[in-house]
């Protein structure tokens, strides 16, 4: 109920704060705190790529931008993603640019979402989709993959479809996976388009980490379903661009036609610097990702190594940066309470794994994006704590 003289919106008045802002007030005030929790890249963005920025500036890049996105970025998104992940999208009105996946996930939501409508969002996952989703007027139809690897498969498919009291409009799928770092193979990923074709519901793959896949080559779910899938994609994990807010959407271009009209409502364009950072970074930046990835590779295997040394029992990450874990078993079945702990007496911040999940609230999600410095720190400061017998309350 509003505490406010005049009505609101019910559903925004309804809305809990998203889990992992919320954790992450919660612990705010402690001091010389560690951060492990979120998913931005430590890297500077490319000289390259801020040179581009600073022209940008100097030539008085600060107009309206079209609306679409700039042609030469949308030119330039088409030939790396179809370069990169054998896609073969046929040119600029195939894609859309937007404020980061963040805005995307809203602009697809209100564009192919009538009140009511259901969407698999296979869980543990990013929990703002959640909230996207209430805010369009859909209804989230969770998919557990707790106990398979922590994977989709089509027998888990077709048991939610069937069993789902609602209409199914769509499914959610993001690989490499926030938080687990789980991706598929080809053949997995044709299995499960197979299923899906089946069904004829729209495909929502986000696909922002696909750069970051340790090994073997990604496969995006829209190169096996073209005609039923919507794509997500952006530059922040990838080209650690995460404050220039680049996202894709790409789709057939009917659909992008009627995606427009809503990104125009919500933000209109993207900033034109922006937009030119992002040509550079598709262009002169193309081999960014991937010094990042080995970088990425040896802070993952350094991190799992050490926690299981520790006595966690982490899930060992494909693609992305986070390591998804249980925690030891002494600490009991809280990952919440021991995160907590684990900022205040080690001074270290993760993030419990209740807020991906219900289904996982002995598990904690470690970001190790921010440095090598930070992480070797923080898991010296996990090991003293473990280490000397804290008891937790």
């Amino acid at each position: 109920m509003s505490n406010f003289i005049l009505p609101l919106n019910t559903t925004v008045d309804n809305l809990k704060r998203d889990p992992i802002l919320d954790f992450q007030a919660n612990i705010r005030d402690i001091d010389d705190l560690i951060q492990l929790t979120f998913g931005e890249p430590g890297f500077a963005v490319d000289d390259r790529i801020k040179a581009v920025a600073k022209v940008s500036i100097d030539h008085d890049r600060s107009h309206y931008a079209n609306s679409q996105g700039e042609v030469n970025l949308r030119r330039a998104a088409v030939s790396y993603f179809n370069r990169h992940f054998n896609l073969k999208f046929k040119g600029i009105e195939d894609v859309l640019v937007t404020q980061g996946v963040s805005e995307g996930i809203n602009v697809v939501f209100m564009t192919i979402l009538e009140h009511g409508d259901g969407v698999i969002i296979p869980e543990p996952s990013y929990s703002p989709y959640t909230t996207s989703l209430t805010l369009a007027g859909g209804i989230k139809i969770p998919l557990d993959t707790s106990k398979n690897d922590f994977k989709i498969t089509p027998e888990s498919i077709e048991k939610t479809i069937s069993e789902a009291s609602i209409p199914v409009k769509a499914i959610l799928i993001n690989y490499p996976a926030n938080p687990t770092g789980v991706t598929y193979s080809n053949d997995e990923l044709q299995a499960i388009a197979d299923t899906l074709k089946k069904h004829k519901i729209w495909v929502i793959s986000d696909e922002i980490y696909a750069a970051l896949t340790y090994s073997g080559q990604h496969t995006s779910l829209y190169k096996l379903l073209p005609k039923q899938s919507i794509l997500l994609t952006g530059l922040s994990k990838s080209h650690a661009m995460t404050g220039y807010r680049i996202g894709f959407i790409f789709a057939d271009s009917k659909l992008i036609a009627k995606m427009l009209t809503v990104h125009e409502a919500l933000a209109f364009a993207v900033s034109t610097l922006c937009q030119d950072a992002a040509f550079a970074a598709l262009t002169v930046g193309e081999d960014v990702p991937e010094y990042a990835l080995k970088a990425y590779r040896k802070r993952r295997d350094f991190l799992v190594k050490t926690l299981i040394e520790l006595g966690f029992q982490p899930v060992n990450p494909q693609g992305a940066f986070y390591v998804f874990t249980k925690i030891p078993q002494k600490f009991g079945n809280d990952g919440y309470a021991f995160a907590v702990d684990l900022a205040k007496n080690a001074k270290v911040a993760v993030l419990p794994g209740e807020a991906f999940s219900k289904t996982t609230p002995n598990y904690i999600r470690i970001s190790y994006a921010s440095s090598d410095n930070d992480l070797k720190e923080a898991l010296k400061r996990m090991k003293n704590y473990l280490q000397n017998g804290i008891k937790y309350e």
